[in-house]
């Protein structure tokens, strides 16, 4: 065996489900693998491109984008990628991107594919994608090849405008895909006829390749069908090509998705992209209810439901930020605004306040920052006006302590990690599901990157971060009951979020820091540590079924209240539900209480 295969039979010995291979199987598999280098920005694949097998982070990390640039993923060392496209047509769905001096191995589909095919391990591995998939609502998992127009009519950039009119009248369409050899070259609609036609008095002669939009948003025909509309509607456009090597295979315009159920969070999305005012805004938000309701009945997955809604608030934040420059002027220096609590997980439901913190460039002066504080406060004060109320605990931007430069973020997390007191943990608890929303997205990633790795060092902080995490407690009271809330307004009920999905939320965040794991979305954050070796398989699966049978309740409760017209909140009654249901709720609280358990007495170790 040459020092290369060592190398990398030593690296996969610790990477499942590697580790599950006899010695034999594991040193052949090593051998079957090939290793690359990347530089900085160099791209692995590109979104289109035919995969070469499975891919493997061994050093370094990797950016993960869908097609519209919009980062899924941020991998690190242990993390597979390329099994979704895999999974469908041995195409890219995504693009992969090293962000630093970066190895990663490649094992040929044919034995990948193999191990899947004789392997229980590598098979309930790599299936996750595929079950989570099928979790999703209709549109969210329709691939784009599924929903476009295919052979569009098309113009070439010499025709004249009045050809262009004709053919889209002719057609009953309101767009010509513009190409040149069968290749792209832009696209123009009849909103480019009123707008830089007609209203600049240009002539039907005119030709197409002087209006037309040069080289538009397009995307590949594996993106899903909520990328592409949510992007579409974000971005105030109706029409997406569709390309794939270089050449026009479709295109899908918004009336295409109108029919797909999901197109009620995209309208969401589209009217508060579009909202001017805060009181606009509120308008749109105030049907999140009625939208969560629609979702849960329609059978979506918990985590479909809460990204869905969570994409709403992203899409008001963003669209405060840009209300407030254009009310204040443009930022004297590049800053990031950045959500946690909920918002930063993905995991918003029909009740969420907000959470948020600016980072500033470090070359901020002091006579800035009465920029930043006007900011904050337009941009907290719209989120409250549409429902996101303030934070209780004041974990906002308008806190002049959650609004400082860069370096001074570098100091707060140090002292945090070097000296963890209470309020150290609580705070850390919270910063640690950090999520860029808006600005320059490069003032987080070395930050990130140098506080997971410092805290994951430190064994002190690490066993502080457990005892924090277990101070939420699952309801479980004697004689196979549930511990209920024992007076007022919420008497024999359940606390479905403190007790419920709160203690899964910090078991995985202290998973994540354990493994240096960017992911900040609590299920994300329990499979990727299984991958990275830091639970065993079982305890992931059992964690992960435990945390989707006690979130799923907790929103079917949150619907059934906005059937019956009232206001969402986080709490359940047991009577409620049936003997099933009771026992199934109480196994799953048994299962994170196992999970708690067995974190707490290796924080022990450490001490």
């Amino acid at each position: 065996m040459d020092t290369q295969t060592a190398a990398i039979k030593v690296f996969l010995d610790s990477v499942h489900p590697y580790d599950s291979l006899p010695l034999d199987e594991l040193v052949q598999t090593a051998t079957s693998f090939s290793r690359r280098e990347y530089k900085p920005g160099e791209q692995v694949y590109t979104m289109g491109d035919p995969l070469d097998g499975i891919y493997l982070v061994k050093r370094g990390t990797i950016e993960v984008t869908d097609g519209v640039g919009v980062t899924v993923s941020i991998l690190g060392p242990r993390n597979s990628f390329g099994e979704r496209g895999l999974l469908r047509d041995g195409r890219a769905v995504t693009s992969a991107t090293a962000t630093e001096d970066s190895v990663v191995l490649v094992l040929p589909e044919v034995q990948w594919r193999h191990l899947i095919a004789v392997k229980p391990a590598f098979e309930r591995f790599f299936s996750r994608s595929r079950a989570a998939d099928a979790r999703g609502n209709e549109l969210s998992t329709l691939k784009v090849s599924d929903l476009m127009a295919r052979n569009p009519v098309t113009i070439a950039m010499e025709a004249s405008i009045a050809q262009a009119a004709r053919l889209m009248r002719d057609n009953h369409i309101s767009s010509l895909a513009v190409t040149e050899g069968g290749v792209l070259k832009g696209i123009v609609t009849t909103g480019d006829l009123t707008a830089r036609v007609l209203a600049e008095g240009l002539g039907g002669e005119t030709l197409v390749g002087q209006v037309m939009t040069r080289d538009p948003l397009a995307l590949g025909p594996d993106a899903l069908g909520s990328d592409i509309l949510h992007a579409m509607l974000e971005r105030r456009i109706g029409h997406v090509p569709v390309v794939q090597d270089g050449k026009l295979k479709g295109i899908v315009t918004q009336t295409d998705l109108t029919r797909y159920q999901a197109v009620n969070s995209a309208q969401l999305v589209r009217d508060a992209a579009e909202s001017n005012t805060a009181d606009e805004m509120a308008q749109v938000t105030a049907r999140i209810p009625k939208l969560l309701s629609q979702l849960v009945a329609a059978n979506n997955a918990h985590e479909v439901v809460t990204r869905l809604i969570t994409d709403v608030a992203d899409t008001v934040t963003r669209r405060l930020l840009r209300l407030a420059e254009a009310q204040l002027g443009p930022a004297p220096v590049p800053y990031l605004w950045l959500a946690c609590g909920s918002q930063g997980r993905q995991e918003q439901t029909g009740v969420s306040d907000q959470d948020n913190c600016l980072i500033l460039d470090d070359s901020v002066g002091e006579d800035d920052m009465a920029y930043f504080h006007a900011l904050a406060r337009f941009v907290s004060d719209g989120m409250n006006t549409a429902g996101y109320v303030y934070c209780p605990g004041d974990m906002m931007a308008t806190n002049p302590r959650w609004c400082q430069p860069l370096r001074v973020w570098r100091r707060y997390f140090d002292s945090w990690i070097t000296s963890p007191s209470t309020e150290a943990q609580m705070l850390a608890s919270v910063m640690f599901d950090l999520r860029p929303i808006g600005g320059h997205m490069t003032l987080f990633r070395d930050l990130e990157e140098e506080t997971l790795t410092a805290a994951s060092r430190n064994s002190i902080f690490v066993a502080h971060m457990i005892s924090n995490s277990l101070k939420h407690q699952p309801p479980l009271g004697l004689l196979r009951g549930f511990a209920t809330i024992r007076s007022g307004e919420f008497k024999n009920h359940i606390d479905m979020k403190h007790n419920g999905v709160v203690p899964v939320a910090d078991l995985a965040r202290v998973y994540a820091l354990q493994a240096r794991l960017p992911e900040t979305n609590t299920r994300a954050r329990i499979e990727a540590a299984e991958a990275a070796g830091v639970i065993s398989v079982s305890g992931a699966r059992d964690l992960v079924d435990a945390y989707d049978f006690i979130a799923q309740l907790r929103l079917e409760a949150q619907a059934d209240l906005v059937k019956a017209g009232r206001r969402p909140d986080n709490f359940l009654a047991p009577s409620d539900l049936s003997d099933f249901e009771r026992s199934h709720l109480r196994d799953a609280f048994v299962v994170v209480r196992t999970m708690q358990s067995a974190l707490g007495q290796r924080a022990g170790t450490l001490g």
